[in-house]
């Protein structure tokens, strides 16, 4: 019999190396916080018309059921570009970024004040359409052109040989779509604690190519959130502040509800966009 070679690694007094050191994954570092903008020098007729077009939003959403009504849509297109320079200085830029291509190519940013997005349609050669602020947990148009831009059910894909553990996560999936109903809970894949092959990685690329809605949420590192070329599938992937990928998922949902202002800061938004309108009025005349 051949013998078989064992390593032994001593433990105990003298064994240990003091240069060693755990080695733990980096955390991530960048947290962003609530900041007042700045009210802008400039005139006095664009700052009174953006402070008036704000009060106007606060106005109308402190009378919003959001359960019975939906969101809300502020359109802009009537208003001057000096005020509409202050509004978006006003409303800043929030977490999350998103964009929507397709048969409607949509830009969209978060504000500052969450739940508050500020939206732009533009045609394929990159003029404006439509301009508008809209209140809700998201832009409405975001699931509209994620469903518009799937289809109903997976595709059939060839298993290579060495495909590992796809065959199984497809056949999840499809259970999934066939069963859930709108407004049912996630269901989540996380592909991280699977052993996935190259093949792996390719047969999910094929069952669910890239949908037309693409997510950027910033907080501890980057999430982000694209949907797929199946309806209510989405693969959401955390990075941290190295940009290294710690945690990557496929959700069938909705929406991931990481995309998405939750209540209690929706209602916060409303004492601080107050705070924001009496601030303007400051150094708007009387």
């Amino acid at each position: 019999m051949k013998p078989i070679q064992i390593s032994v690694r001593m433990v105990g007094a003298g064994s240990q190396v003091e240069e060693e050191e755990l080695q733990y994954l980096d955390m991530p570092r960048d947290m962003r916080t609530f900041e007042m903008p700045r009210v802008p020098e400039t005139g006095t007729q664009a700052l009174v018309e953006a402070r008036d077009l704000l009060a106007d939003v606060l106005s109308q959403l402190n009378r919003w059921k959001p359960a019975q009504e939906g969101n809300l849509r502020f359109d802009l297109r009537g208003v001057s570009p000096t005020a509409l320079g202050v509004t978006n200085e006003m409303l800043g830029d929030g977490e999350v970024s998103i964009q929507v291509n397709g048969a409607r190519r949509v830009r969209i940013q978060e504000s500052v004040f969450t739940g508050l997005w500020r939206s732009v349609e533009l045609d394929a050669d990159g003029a404006l359409i439509d301009d508008w602020i809209e209140a809700g947990a998201l832009p409405g148009i975001v699931v509209e052109a994620a469903r518009a831009g799937s289809r109903a059910e997976l595709p059939l894909v060839e298993i290579p040989p060495g495909a590992m553990n796809s065959p199984a996560l497809l056949h999840e999936l499809r259970a999934q779509i066939g069963n859930r109903r709108p407004g049912d809970s996630a269901h989540v894949l996380n592909l991280t604690l699977f052993p996935m092959t190259a093949e792996d990685h390719q047969v999910l690329e094929h069952a669910l190519p890239v949908g037309p809605v693409a997510i950027m949420s910033r907080g501890f590192g980057n999430c982000r959130i694209t949907s797929t070329g199946a309806r209510d599938i989405w693969r959401v992937q955390y990075f941290n502040s190295m940009n290294t990928l710690i945690l990557n998922t496929i959700e069938v949902v909705d929406v991931p509800e990481v995309a998405l202002a939750a209540d209690e800061d929706i209602a916060d938004t409303r004492g601080r966009l107050a705070e924001l309108i009496d601030w303007m009025s400051e150094s708007c005349p009387d």
